[in-house]
């Protein structure tokens, strides 16, 4: 009850009144992000295509900004934090890795210098920041490491094969994704994952109330999605070693196959 108070609050037109008082300098970004938003909102079918035109518009003011990065020493940064936590959990260089939102490669670049040739796998629902990830293979001299960028129209995963990804990987993806959406991916990821493999990903996480801000950023409870998982079969369990890091302000679920379906 105190979350849903707390989540009325922040909605409230005394509540944003306020806020605009104290933060002046956040009043018109604010209004020309709400009046793009409406205006794509209206002039696209569905949540992935208004999204998609927004990381259009995002692009091509910067690409960095636009997978959330505002300097480059900030990009290189949660690339690397995404980096490590993998190889720390065992990734290893034979695995085969999916990145569901690979965006520049500003994690990506780090798992194809370090995969062997041809096993990393970027999907993102945006064309305009893969020919962002395309010009970051050639900026780090990638280009032998054959890594595969595919523009995809949802999550269904409907084009790869069986048990195929050792690792699935989707970083600030689900913070901005409609319940709806993070259901289709986690009907599908089942079954490209092999026997063994995980499929990590974070969520912007509340205590309180679920809501969205802008229909871009959205908040869920983990126990939501720990049993969204479950009703595909999925085991999800809280990365509370990420959650310690204190780097990030979002959170990790780990997503895995039940035991009975593991290889020996």
């Amino acid at each position: 009850m105190a979350g849903s108070s707390s989540s009325k609050k922040r909605t409230s037109l005394l509540h944003q009144a306020r806020y605009a008082l104290s933060h002046p300098g956040r009043v018109v970004p604010h209004a020309r992000r709400t009046a793009r938003d409406l205006w794509l909102r209206a002039t696209t079918r569905n949540h992935v295509d208004y999204y998609r035109a927004v990381m259009r518009f995002d692009t091509a003011r910067s690409p960095d900004a636009a997978v959330g990065s505002k300097t480059e020493d900030r990009w290189l940064a949660m690339g690397k934090l995404q980096f490590d936590y993998l190889r720390s959990h065992g990734l290893q260089p034979r695995h085969r890795l999916l990145e569901i939102g690979c965006g520049n490669l500003r994690a990506g670049w780090r798992f194809v210098e370090y995969l062997d040739q041809g096993n990393y796998y970027g999907i993102d629902i945006s064309p305009d920041i893969l020919f962002a990830a395309q010009d970051t293979l050639v900026r780090f001299g990638l280009q032998s490491k054959l890594a595969v960028l595919t523009p995809v129209r949802d999550l269904r995963l409907s084009f790869l094969p069986d048990e195929h990804f050792d690792v699935v990987h989707a970083h600030s993806v689900f913070s901005h994704s409609p319940l709806q959406v993070i259901d289709e991916c986690l009907a599908n990821v089942g079954r490209i994952l092999r026997p063994r493999g995980f499929f990590d990903f974070t969520f912007d996480r509340t205590e309180g109330a679920e809501h969205q801000v802008l229909r871009e950023d959205f908040y869920y409870r983990t126990q939501t999605l720990v049993d969204l998982a479950a009703r595909h079969g999925l085991l999800a369990e809280f990365c509370q070693d990420w959650e310690t890091q204190n780097t990030h302000k979002q959170s990790k679920l780990r997503v895995r196959r039940p035991p009975d379906a593991s290889a020996s």
